[in-house]
Order: structure tokens, then sequence, then C-alpha cells
């Protein structure tokens, strides 16, 4: 049986929360919704940490909601009231905006959009985005010093790209775009599903990825992230969001939330996903280790 968008969300919501709140009936409990993957987990459980160590409140972290979508339905619907959202999800018509790449732009109009739209705080970023991300072997990036994307259109000729399938036919914020952003062509186009490119990039398949810029597996296969000089890719910096409602029942929050403010670089975050996705480590270990190390934990 298959069910509308809507319902679908609602289902899924709903699955979740009887998996972990089921029978509990507790009172000042704040629930953090993630999506599928491991980074969201990972800063959950930390907020976990944090809130539990410094307040009277109970954390409850609901994984595996399907998409940043679902996650901002489960919080206007008051079924979490926190998540991690990335900035770039204004692009996603939930109101109107201004269409920019500048940061601070697309930063400014996330936190007044969502909170004129759907009374949700969005504070500052961690300190990291996650984002398309143009990636090359480390010993290639030595041996040219290739920081910026920029750097390598005298290599372009000769280089094989390797590319999410998709990403080559959008026409205005994919392959024709960038080439006539950068002016840069490669010289061969290999389309693949993005998590094959990792692996592809490393063996010497092809000389050029595009990737995420906080996936595990720069850090498993030793690959040199190139940045993104000329401003193509939207910006998706990481925040916490909250319903405003939940801050002005526990105001205490709002300290609590901005600890990891500014505290989370894109190479931390890849090292933190490299412990889950690689090395299979629990989430929650994962957020508790890294919040001693840098002694937000005792």
């Amino acid at each position: 049986m298959k069910f509308s968008g809507r319902l679908a969300v609602t289902l899924a919501i709903a699955a979740a929360l009887l998996t972990v709140t089921a029978g509990c009936g507790k009172q000042n409990t704040i629930r953090i919704g993630t999506q599928t993957f491991s980074e969201p987990k990972i800063i959950a459980h930390m907020y976990k940490l944090l809130i539990e160590d410094r307040t009277d409140l109970t954390v409850d972290v609901l994984p595996d909601l399907a998409s940043s979508t679902v996650v901002l339905d489960a919080m206007k619907n008051n079924d979490i009231q926190m998540g991690t959202l990335y900035t770039g999800s204004i692009f996603d018509n939930y109101f109107p905006i201004e269409p920019t790449n500048d940061r601070q732009k697309v930063l400014q109009q996330a936190q007044q959009g969502f909170d004129r739209y759907f009374g949700l705080k969005w504070f500052d970023p961690f300190g990291f985005e996650n984002t398309y991300a143009f990636t090359v072997r480390q010993d290639l990036a030595d041996q040219h010093r290739l920081a910026n994307i920029s750097d390598v259109k005298e290599l372009a000729g000769s280089m094989r790209l390797g590319v999410d399938t998709t990403w080559l036919e959008r026409a205005n914020d994919g392959y024709p775009a960038f080439q006539k952003h950068y002016g840069i062509t490669f010289a061969q186009t290999f389309p693949m599903e993005i998590a094959l490119v990792y692996n592809a990039v490393a063996n010497r398949k092809v000389d050029i990825v595009l990737a995420y810029s906080t996936d595990a597996r720069l850090k498993e296969y030793n690959l040199k992230t190139l940045a993104d000089d000329k401003h193509f890719f939207p910006p998706y910096d990481a925040s916490p969001v909250i319903r405003k409602e939940t801050l002005e029942k526990h105001p205490e929050l709002n300290e609590v939330i901005g600890i990891l403010i500014g505290k989370i670089n894109a190479q931390t975050m890849v090292d933190l996903n490299y412990e889950v996705d690689v090395k299979k480590r629990n989430e929650k270990k994962v957020a508790e280790d890294y919040l001693r190390s840098i002694g937000l934990l005792k």
C-alpha cells in the first residue's frame, strides 16, 4: 500500500515515537530528532549529554527520520522539539527567499524565515557545512599544490571527473552552470552513484570527484577537499534548531545549546563520522568521548 507524502511522514514519525517513547510518559523531556546519517545522530547525543548534565531535563534521541523535511515537520508538529538542519534548506521552497550563495545572507534568511513561518529558533552554525565538494587524492593535491577548485583549471583538460549522475544533468546548479561559473571543463565525466565516487578516485579510476564535505570516506581514503573559492555551491552550514515555545518553557537551554556553536569544524566532523561509519563505534560513545576531549564533560 502506498501513502501520500504527508501521511507517510506522519506515519514514519509516529512509528519512531513509539519505538523511543512508548509508555514512558515523562515530564520535562526534550526529544531531539535526527536524519538517517551519522552526523546529526552524533550531534544529538552530544546535546543529550550536555543538556542532561547541565539541566534537570531528560532528553530522548529520535533517530532515522527520513530527511530534513521530516525533521522539520516533526518540529512543527511538536513531535520533536530540536534537530540539526542545514542553511541550504532555504532553497527547498519553504518560504520566499532572495537567491544567493553568500553564506551570511543564506544564514540570515534561514534564521529569519524559520522564525517567522515556523516558530523555530535557528542558532548560528556549529562551524562546518555538509555540501558538495570537489575532492582529489592527497598525493595529487600535493604534487600540483591543489587547494582550491580554481587550481585545477590548468589540469582539467586531462582530468577524469567522477560525479553524481543527477548533478551532470541539472542545468541551473549542475555541471553546465559550473562550467560557466569556473570556466572549467574536464576531459571526461563518469556518472555514478555518489557512494561510489570515493573508491573510484582512491583507486585512480578517476582523478577528481564531487563528494560530500564531511563524509567519513574522505578520511578513509586520504582525500583532499578543494575549497569552493568562487562560491558556486550553496552553503549548507549545520546549526541546531529548536522550537521557540520550548525555549520559552526552558530558557536554560539557550546557554546549553550555545556551548557547541563554532566548536565543530569540517575536519572534526569528518573524524567523528569516521569513528561511526568506518570504525563502527556507537554514536553516543563517540559523542561522549569528543565532549570529554574538549573539556565539556568530566
